[in-house]
Order: C-alpha cells, then structure tokens, then sequence
C-alpha cells in the first residue's frame, strides 16, 4: 500500500525531538500564550520575512481574524478564487461580509488576476488569493489591482509554507499571510493550528486581541474576540519541523520532477509552474477525462489518491443562494471534476513515483 501522506513517517525522521519538545511543554506548567509561542512566532516572522507573526488555532481562524482585524465585516465584499477549499469562503462569511468568486487560470488553477479585476464592485473591501498545491498566485498583479483601488490584499497561504515569489516568501507579498498547520500541510502540527503574518503593527496587535477574548488584559475586553489560541505543545512541535522545512519542501520539488518526467507523454494535463514562483508542492496534481475510473483503478493495486475539490464553493449547498449555478465558474468546474492528487510527502519512496506513474499510464490508456 502507497498511502496518500504519511505522518508516521515523518515522525520518524524526528520522534525523539518531538518527546522532548512535548514533555518539555508539559513539564512546564505553561499551556497556552507562553514561551513556545512567542518563540515560535518570532522564528516564523523571521521565516517569511514579516515583523510580526501571530499564532491562532487554524487556518481558517487565521483568515477570518485578519479580515476582522482589518475591519472587513457587513456590507463588504471579498474576492475569492472559484477553486479552493471552502474554508477560504467560510472565512469571509464568518466576518459578516460577502465572498465573491472569481475564476481560476487553467495554466496554475489558481486565481485569475482579469477574473478579479472583473468581479471588482464599489464594495469590494480585499482579495484573497491562495496559492494552491504550494504554487504562488500572479502577487505581482494582484497586488497592482489592489493598489489600484485601495484593496487590501490577503493571502491564503494555508498550502504555501516556504514557497517564494520574485524572491519573498509567501506570507510577507500582501497586507497579511494566513497559514494553516493541519497536520498534513507542509509545515503541519500534532493537530489544528494557523498563524497570521504581517508587517502591520496595528493589524497584528488587534489580532492578538481577537485571538484572545478581546481581551488587552485579563477582563479588560476593548473587542468582540473570539477563543482561537495555538496550543504551547503546538507551537513546540512547529518549532522542531520549522527548521527541516526548507530540506522537506526540497524533497517534494525532486519528487514532483520524478512525477513530471515519468508521465510525461501521458493521456493527461499538469498544471504549469509560473517562472516567478518556486513551489513548495503540498500536492501533485494531475487532469484526467477519466478522473474516478481511475482512482478506482489506483486503489485496487494498492495506491491512495486524493481529489481536490470534487464539489467547488458555488455548487456547494451552503452557498445555494449565491446565485451561482453550473457553468459560472467553468474553469473550475472543470477542475473539479478531473483533477487528481497523487501521494506527495518528504518521505515518499522515489522510486513510487514511478511505480505510480506506470500504473497512471496503464489505467489512463
């Protein structure tokens, strides 16, 4: 069995500094806002080049607590990419204000800066792009569009640990970066976790708020905040993975050339890399007609797969009443419907890569 990720692996690259970083967290008594965090924070910051890093407890939390911090809510509109997970929606409805989708390029799948400019209203209040499968959205202009009309700009970032565009890292390219650490991601937790990046001071501290109650000291709460705290044995764990990250974002960059030179030739489409971007391949993804064939075809000899997102936001019942149908969003519908994500993590065996082509070539015909 070639599973899709395995976490277990990766633990045992480095169990015993994980033991040490848990029960040095536990024996210290402190479990939430203490030491781990504000070093994790610091040596994130430094990370992705911003001055400011603030741990909260997803992804999703990291997203809708910039957009609060910044003052996004009722009234406002968001620009979203058409094909992403639906927590980058759910983030911008969660604030009070309206995600507004735009397509995705077929080339990269991911946000198309004219779609934007496109869905740009008298309303529209940000732009959050994601950087998809660890690939850098068009930044360069995004970020034009958005000086253009006094938009904020930021980044979903939840796939994108380490990638670099035009030589900055993602999380420091827009108003804002927010990161997920679900354990799979590339930089991934013992479980949920997020962080926000910024070079804004004001943004950062009314996010400290927002994390914590509202609160500016114990019982003094100045804000409507919310409870979404990252863990001190959260932190602890990131800050043994954080300094492998770039030799593991590495490893995924060989395994993904291994995938494109063994399919090449193949009966299906890759997405391309921009030549501003370095990824950072959180996933391998390929477009086949015959997408469920052949995942069922996978299975039976023994390798997972994954399918990213078979049903995009707009379809989706929770936003039934956007006024969205099949066909308004025709790039990613089609991507929905045949793309296929392939085992990718550090620990992958190379030479799967190849097994898995062969049984791709054979199953795809």
């Amino acid at each position: 069995m070639i599973p899709f990720v395995d976490l277990a692996a990766a633990r045992e690259e480095i169990g015993s500094e994980l033991d040490a970083a848990v029960a040095r967290t536990v024996a210290s008594g402190r479990y939430l806002l203490g030491p781990e965090l504000e070093r994790f924070e610091s040596e994130f910051a430094a990370y992705c080049g911003t001055d400011h890093c603030i741990g909260v407890g997803s992804g999703l939390s990291a997203i809708e607590l910039t957009l609060r911090a910044a003052g996004i809510g009722p009234g406002d509109e968001v620009v979203v990419p058409a094909y992403t997970f639906i927590a980058t929606w759910l983030a911008v409805s969660r604030t009070g204000a309206q995600p507004v989708p735009a397509d995705v390029c077929e080339s990269t799948y991911n946000i198309d800066p004219e779609a934007v400019r496109a869905a740009i209203t008298p309303r529209t209040a940000a732009i959050l792009p994601v950087h998809l499968r660890g690939e850098p959205a068009e930044m360069e202009a995004i970020d034009a569009l958005a000086g253009d009309h006094g938009l904020l700009v930021v980044e979903d970032a939840a796939q994108a640990h380490g990638a670099v565009y035009q030589d900055r890292r993602i999380g420091s390219l827009g108003a804002a970066g927010a990161f997920s650490f679900y354990p799979s991601k590339n930089l991934g937790a013992l479980g949920d976790g997020g962080a926000i990046t910024t070079d804004d001071r004001e943004l950062a501290e009314k996010a400290r708020l927002l994390r914590n109650y509202g609160m500016k000291t114990k019982y003094d709460v100045v804000a409507e905040g919310t409870n979404s705290r990252l863990a001190e044995v959260q932190a602890a764990a990131l800050r043994v993975k954080l300094p492998r990250l770039d030799a593991w974002n590495e490893r995924r960059a060989a395994l993904a050339a291994r995938y494109q030179a063994a399919l090449a030739g193949a009966n299906l489409s890759m997405p391309l890399v921009d030549p501003d971007a370095s990824p950072v391949w959180h996933l391998f993804v390929v477009n086949l007609a015959e997408r469920d064939a052949c995942v069922r075809a996978l299975a039976e000899q023994g390798v997972e797969t994954g399918v990213h997102y078979p049903v995009p936001p707009h379809l989706s019942e929770v936003y039934a009443g956007g006024g969205w149908g099949p066909g308004s969003f025709p790039v990613a519908e089609r991507l929905a419907a045949t793309t296929l994500s392939l085992p990718m993590y550090p620990q992958l065996d190379p030479s799967h890569c190849d097994l898995i082509a062969d049984r791709i070539l054979k199953a795809s015909g």
